[in-house]
């Protein structure tokens, strides 16, 4: 959509996505609840603005679409994003208890909820959690300590799909190479080292959600 400025008012015009098939009227009465659209919004003429994710719910709407979409596992589509829901990959092991208490101390201070694949019970395998975790964030953040290769795979689906990424590592060795171009929180797992990841990440929260 082109946006410009004419004195006091403003002139657009939409311009189509190849990608993207056109919505039919069906499609968006059946989906209405993803879209955020009001049942009496269908029976009247008027212009909305829309709190969502757009992409993810083309994703998950559109028949013929070109967009990519994973082979190896289902991505929960149905689910729609939380605001406030910070989603935490680590490696399940007890030396990261402190780190990840550190990080809902954090997410608390920036107004937000944390949680993480252990938190939750709701499929049979714990991908699907994960997975659902993930769609559902509004940030993800991966701690990369020790080359955990589920956090790393982990990453690159959150990356994939959208979600700002928040990566925190006590050892920039850690870092796969093609991701040191991007910023992480570096932190020792010691009191002085997690209170300055705790601020850290709470001031990263606070920009990403005045962003938004």
């Amino acid at each position: 959509m082109d946006l410009a400025r004419h004195g006091a008012s403003y002139r657009f015009r939409f311009v189509p996505d190849a990608n993207v098939s056109p919505l039919p009227l069906e499609k968006l009465l059946a989906d209405a609840d993803r879209w955020a659209i009001e049942d009496f919004e269908f029976y009247r003429t008027h212009w909305a603005v829309k709190d969502v994710d757009a992409y993810a719910a083309l994703w998950g709407t559109v028949a013929g679409t070109s967009m990519p979409g994973p082979k190896a596992f289902r991505l929960p589509t149905h689910k729609l994003q939380s605001h406030d829901l910070v989603a935490v990959m680590m490696p399940f092991e007890a030396k990261f208890t402190p780190v990840y208490e550190t990080l809902r101390q954090a997410s608390a201070d920036a107004g937000m909820r944390c949680q993480r694949a252990d938190d939750i019970w709701k499929n049979e395998h714990i991908l699907d959690d994960v997975l659902e975790l993930i769609w559902t964030a509004r940030v993800v953040v991966a701690d990369l300590t020790d080359r955990n290769a589920n956090v790393f795979y982990e990453t690159g689906i959150a990356h994939t799909i959208g979600r700002d990424v928040v990566l925190t590592t006590q050892n920039m060795e850690h870092v796969p190479f093609d991701l040191r171009s991007i910023r992480a929180l570096t932190y020792y797992p010691n009191r002085e080292g997690l209170a300055a990841l705790k601020d850290g990440l709470s001031a990263r929260l606070e920009t990403l959600i005045n962003a938004s």
